[in-house]
């Protein structure tokens, strides 16, 4: 926001928005001020020239706590009002940071690029179903995911939630009116044997082999690029080829089996301290993100030309559903899949039963195979009884 600067009116102020548009031109916000029944200086916010606030309209407003005061009358800040959108998420956010996975960072990211501008300096009771719904519409138009709007929708409505439980708020939850997203984001597509040994060898040709070993560890475990960026040496334990994976997207602490190439890789980055990162930067600091050599070694590799179903494509995230896909096609039940991935219940875990099936449809294909080559099967009739 732009500093308030005075207006014709006495006590009257105008503020531009520096992120907010109404017809073209940056949006206006008046302020009123005035001393109140002790004399302190007291600010108020009018309202938007998007609402159809006017500079004569705030001064109208002005008069009117001016003759409250004089006869006595409480003013309307002075009774208890339903708290800002954004007063309620700085609270919220304080109990988010030690309460909710990577301290609350996917949440902040979804205010400030999604929430803010057209929430934050809302009421709660002044924030309607149909409100969201536009809300919805105007990030899907923006080519915000159906996933990502429905995340921001979640947050919204932990937030009123939030706000009932501590006090703050009196009301219904708009969300309760708002129809979620549909969302058709499952990757379905994973790496073949070949596929990912082509993918190692390419990795393996850079100077630094830190790609390469969490592709590799992905691969043979199933763990999630943020996992892989937290593990620490106090972590590993050698002594039973276990990985302990603390803090992962679900909050339940699980654990991860090393395989011999898994083992060897991780015995060569053992860090010389427990609390040291697996996988550290080359300042020693956590990794962030994972770095653009590898879709580039992925685009040159051909994996994902000429796609644009984003479901097909492959990303780093592409490795953990290769994994559990492997698993499947061996034969593996959605129960041992599950806890391997971490998932907390079978919903997640059921895109892999097709693989399942066709396991299972090979067995008896085999069994037929079996019949068809003429096996000896013992008859019945040959069998004494016991």
């Amino acid at each position: 926001m732009a500093k308030r600067e005075k207006t014709k009116f006495v006590g009257v102020y105008r503020r531009e928005a520096t992120g907010r548009i109404f017809k073209g031109k940056p949006d206006v916000c008046f302020d009123i001020a005035y001393r109140d029944k002790n004399q302190k200086l007291t600010w108020e916010k009018v309202g938007w020239l998007s609402e159809g606030y006017s500079e004569k309209l705030a001064d109208n407003v002005r008069s009117e706590r001016l003759r409250a005061i004089r006869h006595g009358q409480d003013l309307p800040q002075e009774k208890k009002r339903t708290p800002l959108f954004r007063t309620v998420w700085e609270k919220y956010l304080l109990w988010a940071s030690t309460n909710k996975a990577r301290g609350a960072r996917d949440d902040i990211s979804l205010f400030k690029n999604c929430l803010e501008q057209t929430l934050a300096e809302k009421r709660l009771n002044e924030i309607s179903a149909f409100d969201l719904e536009r809300l919805k519409s105007s990030l899907l138009k923006k080519g915000y995911a159906p996933a990502t709007v429905k995340h921001c929708l979640v947050l919204i409505r932990q937030i009123y939630n939030k706000a009932l439980t501590w006090g703050m708020y009196q009301g219904t939850n708009p969300v309760k009116g708002v129809k979620m997203p549909s969302i058709q984001n499952q990757k379905t597509r994973f790496l073949s044997r070949e596929q990912a040994e082509k993918l190692l060898d390419s990795l393996s040709e850079m100077t630094r082999p830190d790609l390469h070993d969490m592709t590799l560890l992905s691969l043979h475990t199933g763990m999630r690029a943020g996992e892989i960026f937290n593990l620490r040496g106090n972590a590993l334990d050698f002594q039973n080829d276990i990985i302990r994976i603390v803090d992962p997207k679900n909050k339940k602490t699980r654990h991860a089996y090393m395989t011999k190439k898994v083992r060897e890789m991780l015995l060569k980055r053992k860090p010389d301290a427990p609390e040291k990162f697996v996988f550290p930067d080359r300042n020693g600091k956590k990794i962030v993100s994972i770095s653009k050599r590898f879709f580039e070694i992925i685009k040159k590799l051909g994996f994902n030309e000429g796609l644009t179903d984003t479901r097909q494509t492959i990303t780093f995230h592409s490795l953990r559903h290769t994994f559990a896909s492997w698993l499947a096609t061996q034969g593996e039940s959605l129960i041992t899949i599950r806890d391997l991935l971490g998932h907390k219940t079978t919903a997640m875990t059921e895109r892999y039963s097709h693989l399942i099936a066709d396991h299972k449809r090979r067995a008896a294909e085999l069994l037929e195979d079996n019949f068809t080559n003429g096996n000896k099967i013992a008859k019945i009739n040959n069998i004494k009884s016991i």
